[in-house]
């Protein structure tokens, strides 16, 4: 027991540090988020499920817990300790949206999500597939999570040389954004938030790795610090104001 919570401790502490060295650019606070923030209103549990392939899985870090969603779920922590919020990384590498619609009942739906962040189309774009059929899965698997009465917030492409190399590639980015404007969901931008690190002086390769293509444990860090931060307003309980006897 002593050595498991100092192992908590330890890694925690790293990824507070790792952290630390993201740049600091301003992040959108996310829109909406209305079972969210319901949620945390009447102080219930919030589950997180994070929906999507490799670079939500954490392909190329060097630990599990080296991945997005984990490092989401401890800024989280840090900023709200004792929010009760479970994240769980429901990533598949190499999948693609009718891959992860097949699944969505088993690997998402049964966890009864409050949110689910749905990263998507990276691997379409890569292999020249329709962006018109990969928006249509898209709709069809967000209905579905609003059925089951969670938010869902869309993370479009990383800025990675093998995603920006694809023909076409700008189509995938352009649906999500589309399926946001219609208010079916709200949009993460993961390609703006890698822009503005490279704007504010840092190189890409700071942030994808060898592969041209994942991210390093640095660039899973400042992600899923990010996320926490553009998630913050719904995670935030509200003020309860004190009614004075007259």
């Amino acid at each position: 027991m002593i050595l498991r919570a100092a192992l908590a401790v330890g890694l925690a502490w790293g990824t507070a540090a790792l952290a630390q060295t993201c740049p600091r650019v301003p992040v959108s606070h996310l829109s909406g988020l209305t079972a969210t923030r319901a949620a945390v209103a009447a102080g219930q549990p919030v589950t997180i499920v994070a929906l999507g392939s490799s670079s939500t899985q954490g392909a190329a870090a060097s630990s599990p817990d080296r991945a997005y969603p984990a490092q989401m779920a401890a800024a989280i922590a840090r900023v709200r300790p004792g929010l009760p919020v479970r994240v769980i990384n429901a990533g598949i590498g190499g999948q693609e949206a009718p891959d992860m619609l097949a699944r969505l009942d088993s690997d998402v739906v049964a966890h009864a999500p409050t949110l689910v962040i749905w990263q998507a189309g990276a691997n379409g774009a890569m292999r020249g597939h329709d962006p018109a059929a990969f928006r249509k899965a898209m709709e069809d698997g967000i209905a579905r999570l609003h059925a089951a009465g969670a938010d869902v917030v869309l993370m479009d492409n990383q800025r990675a040389p093998r995603v920006d190399n694809a023909p076409g590639h700008e189509a995938f980015d352009a649906a999500l954004a589309g399926i946001a404007r219609s208010g079916l969901a709200t949009l993460f931008s993961r390609g703006k938030l890698m822009e503005a690190w490279v704007h504010a002086g840092r190189p890409l390769d700071e942030f994808i790795g060898p592969d041209g293509l994942h991210h390093t444990d640095l660039g899973y860090a400042c992600l899923g610090t990010a996320m926490a931060d553009a998630l913050l307003p719904a995670l935030t309980p509200p003020v309860q104001m004190a009614i004075r006897p007259r």
